[in-house]
């Protein structure tokens, strides 16, 4: 029988060896999140109080660290999980962050705890485990089972541990993770909590290195020729003798390519190795901008018996690109203008915990509108991120968050370049942005030097650049891309002239600054029209004919392709968004959208603006614009023709029109022929809401989501222009909704609906040392009946003190158990009785655990409130996420205008 056990358990760990030697898997359900506190250890729960802190002995975690630690009171959550969205607004908060309570001035506020448990199988001992993170705002100290393991200040750069030794396997685990976001590390909104993904990764002692592969393509002759440097890692105790195999997959999964080392290889322990190998590719499918194709490199690493103990995959695309000083961009040979945009990470309702679907729903606006470039803005990309601009074919420039040249500095760096340089859609690091301190004089040329040199090493197939706004003359000097933040700051051709080897780019340019929808200022409610002169000098059109007439120039990065929270230049509170965005924080496209469109898509494009709803403005002229690429554009207000012009490349036209109600029709022609036609009426009053979903099938897995635009609309069916009805929603079926928006820059609306608990413990416990004498203990509790409010609930809690644990409520014996809902108990508006009578443990830990805990306590439990929302200028925005079940989802919106309802499907995976 025992024999039979052996090898039953032998085949089972050679099986998992083999096909699940590594396993990475998502851990971003079933998680706990409170607040703490920044200044006030009580308030943070405890948590660095004892008299051994955790940085001075391991193991010492306590508060929230401590796995003994009670949390069944707190809220439940999945990630990503932004806590920072979730706060109210004040006019004491910070400018920069868009007035969200949280930062400085707010230390109640500052500190997210988020604690996970679960399970690691006993078949896993042996292996190495390891926690991810993608991303956590900021400064986040991270325990498993009260062990500190490690901390990152940066809330940008990505996290992985070793937690081995730390696990109990076949146990409950817990994972703590405390994040504090009292200082900031940009200058506009960065959002506070764990707001990106999270895996646990479970590997062999012998494996593939982190960012461990870095794959060359070059193509000649019809064929591709891949370079493949390898760095495994023998983290066992004893020598490796292993091979290493690669082969490359298609699109679709089939084997392409191969190659196999011959000789085994032998790495000692505890040292690395790093290898190149060659493979060829024939007839290779391009990755490019509209056909973004991409294979898979399987690298293997198999063991003297032939198991594969390390099977690793690394995504990349066969392309070419090359910058040249005098003519620009080149993508696999052909000569191709950046149209690129600035973006920072947030969105509207869900702040920067945004679903990988949303993210996703970002770059496809962009690419609607021609676009075909994508500046980081100013940290590391999300890992999701740069996933989706592979997949979709959109340009990247990742940008690292600090100039300088010590470890703090080159470690962010070297971790922005190993992560991301298999990615084909990068074409550029930069290493800084408008670092005003330095780039206009010598330390600016001396750091970006060194830093340069330090991106070469790790990367040679692609250049560095710096973004410089209004110092030039040292760091301008000395970069090899020369990053131009603003035409208006310097003078451009003369930087050509004097440095002709030097790449040079717009990494930002003014938009034309615009509240979507608006045209005649209102600064109180911060709204703001077309603006000729924006807040960095220019517009969109003088920054797009600039780079455009420049063929030494690569291109152009706007500023910016969304409007995002915070820095809300020109105006301050109750301005919370800034307005330097293409599309408003929604994604609902302003006017200056559709003149980059008009030149930088092929697709034909009318637009005209503005609305034509201006009662108070009878007989007045106003000035009618189109944005197009069409030859000519002719112009009719109620059927008569106000003249038909030509239209300049690059360029728009206007009208000057007296304003009666009625039609304005715009008709495009090209070759003499009308091709195109636009039409805005002057709308009646709003009577209907209308509901429309941008994906009506989404994945049932609990992450997908689906974009829903709210319109109002009148009687005629068109969207009113100046509407701002407020609409409640209603949502059934397999659905939640995660998050509102309707690009308001003054809004102060909430942006999410959700639940609150607040707890109270009872009694004092004085709990015996392990070493007293054994004696019966005894917990008491008087305590009064919370005041319940309608919808909310309350919960009485109980932990196990001792052997034999009796509890008595009132002199009445309590069921076993340690959650009761307080509806079910019977209790007196004041003065209940809680008594628990139990045993001592005998073993030491269970003696040491019961010091820590709390006996009793109450939480009270308030429901979310129903999500609702005014429109903006006749538009709002619900995003609604997959709960994991299949089925419809059917959101309405309701009130005092006509519902209107919505159906998504949920699909199977």
């Amino acid at each position: 029988m025992a024999l039979s056990v052996f090898v039953g358990w032998l085949f089972c760990f050679l099986a998992v060896s083999q096909v699940g030697a590594r396993e990475r898997v998502l851990f971003n359900d079933d998680w706990r999140f409170a607040l703490g506190h920044a200044s006030d250890r009580d308030a943070d729960m405890g948590h660095a109080k004892g008299y051994f802190s955790y940085l001075a002995k391991t193991g010492y975690g306590d508060g929230p660290a401590d796995p003994v630690f009670d949390d069944r009171h707190w809220r439940k959550v999945d990630l990503p999980h932004d806590w920072a969205v979730e706060m109210d607004f004040d006019p004491t908060a910070s400018f920069s962050h868009g007035f969200k309570k949280v930062g400085p001035g707010f230390p109640e506020n500052c500190i997210g705890w988020y604690r996970k448990r679960f399970t690691v199988s006993e078949v896993d001992f042996g292996k190495r485990i390891f926690i991810e993170f993608d991303g956590i705002y900021r400064n986040a100290a991270v325990f498993v089972n009260g062990f500190f393991v490690g901390q990152e200040p940066s809330g940008f750069v990505s996290q992985r541990y070793d937690i081995t030794e730390y696990l109990k396997y076949g146990d409950e685990n817990v994972l703590s993770v405390r994040a504090d976001a009292s200082t900031e590390e940009g200058w506009y909104y960065e959002g506070a909590g764990i707001y990106r993904h999270v895996y646990l990764l479970k590997t062999d002692s012998l494996r593939v290195a982190r960012y461990g592969t870095f794959v060359k393509t070059s193509v000649e002759g019809g064929r591709a020729h891949i370079k493949v440097e390898t760095t495994v890692e023998n983290d066992g105790r004893e020598l490796a003798e292993f091979k290493l195999q690669h082969a490359i997959l298609d699109a679709n999964g089939r084997e392409v390519a191969k190659v196999a080392v011959a000789e085994s290889l032998k790495l000692e322990a505890g040292e690395n190795l790093v290898r190149d190998d060659e493979l060829f590719l024939s007839r290779p499918k391009l990755w490019d901008l509209d056909t973004p194709y991409l294979y898979t490199l399987k690298t293997r690493l198999v063991d003297s018996t032939g198991v594969t103990v390390d099977e690793y995959d690394t995504t990349f695309g066969v392309r070419e690109i090359r910058f040249d000083p005098n003519k620009g961009f080149f993508l696999n040979g052909r000569s191709v203008k950046l149209k690129g945009s600035n973006n920072h990470h947030d969105h509207a309702g869900v702040g920067a915990a945004l679903p990988d679907s949303l993210k996703e729903f970002r770059i496809r606006k962009l690419k609607e509108m021609g676009s075909n470039a994508y500046r980081v803005s100013h940290h590391h990309a999300s890992p999701a991120l740069l996933e989706i601009c592979d997949r979709m074919g959109m340009l990247v420039i990742d940008e690292t968050r600090l100039m300088g040249i010590n470890e703090y500095h080159f470690d962010q760096l070297e971790h922005l370049i190993k992560r991301g340089r298999n990615h084909p859609s990068i074409i550029m690091w930069s290493i800084g942005n408008e670092e005003w301190a330095i780039e206009g004089n010598i330390f600016g040329a001396r750091i970006t030097t060194r830093m340069q040199d330090f991106a070469k090493r790790l990367d040679p197939t692609r250049p560095t650049t710096a973004a410089i706004s209004g110092g030039w003359g040292g760091t301008s000097t000395t970069v090899e891309a020369m990053g131009v933040n603003y035409i208006r700051h310097g003078d451009v051709d003369r930087q050509h002239a004097e440095f002709p080897d030097q790449i040079i780019l717009g990494t930002e340019e003014t938009t034309t600054q615009q509240t979507r929808g608006i045209y005649v200022e209102n600064a109180k409610l911060a709204h703001q029209p077309p603006i000729e002169d924006g807040s960095s000098g220019g517009n969109a059109e003088l920054g797009w004919r600039f780079y455009a007439e420049r063929d030494y120039t690569a291109g152009v990065f706007f500023w910016t392709g969304f409007d995002y929270r915070g820095e809300p230049t020109p105006y301050e509170w109750p301005a919370v968004l800034s307005q330097f965005g293409i599309l408003d924080n929604c994604g609902f496209p302003k006017d200056g959208y559709f003149y980059l469109k008009s030149w930088w898509s092929d697709e034909p494009e009318l637009h005209i603006f503005p609305h034509w709803n201006w009662p108070d403005r009878m007989g007045e002229t106003i000035e009618v614009r189109a944005h197009s690429n069409c030859e000519e554009v002719e112009l009719f207000l109620n059927g008569e023709s106000l003249g038909r012009k030509t239209m300049v490349k690059n360029d728009r036209l206007a009208w000057d029109v007296v304003y009666d109600p009625g039609e304005l029709k715009a008709v495009g022609f090209r070759k003499g022929k009308a091709t195109l036609e636009k039409v805005i009426r002057t709308t009646g009053t709003a009577v209907a809401y209308e509901l429309d979903a941008e994906r009506s099938e989404i994945f049932a897995n609990g992450e997908d989501v689906s974009v829903v635009t709210m319109r109002i609309l009148d009687a005629a069916g068109d969207v009113v222009p100046t509407a701002d009805d407020l609409a409640r929603f209603e949502i059934e079926g397999p659905g939640r909704i995660i998050g509102v928006g309707n690009g308001n820059p003054s809004s102060l609306e909430a942006d999410r609906f959700v639940p609150s608990v607040e707890s109270f413990d009872l009694g004092e416990w004085d709990a015996p040392a392990p070493w007293d004498e054994p004696k019966p203990l005894r917990f008491e509790a008087v305590f009064d009946a919370p005041n319940l409010k309608v919808g909310q609930s309350g919960r009485l809690y109980l932990n196990v003190i001792g052997r034999d644990q009796v509890v008595h409520l009132n002199g009445e014996a309590l069921p076993e158990g340690t959650e009761f809902a307080l509806a079910n108990l019977s209790l007196k508006p004041e003065g209940n009785m809680l008594t628990i009578d139990a045993q001592p443990f005998e073993e030491w830990g269970a003696k040491e655990r019961v010091a820590k805990l709390k006996p009793a306590f109450v939480g009270v439990f308030t429901p979310a409130e129903g999500y609702r929302r005014k429109a903006f200028n006749g538009l709002a925005q619900v995003i609604v996420q997959s709960s994991g079940e299949a089925g419809e989802i059917v959101l309405r919106a309701v009130g005092e205008l006509e519902t209107a309802t919505v159906r998504i499907k949920a699909k199977e995976h």
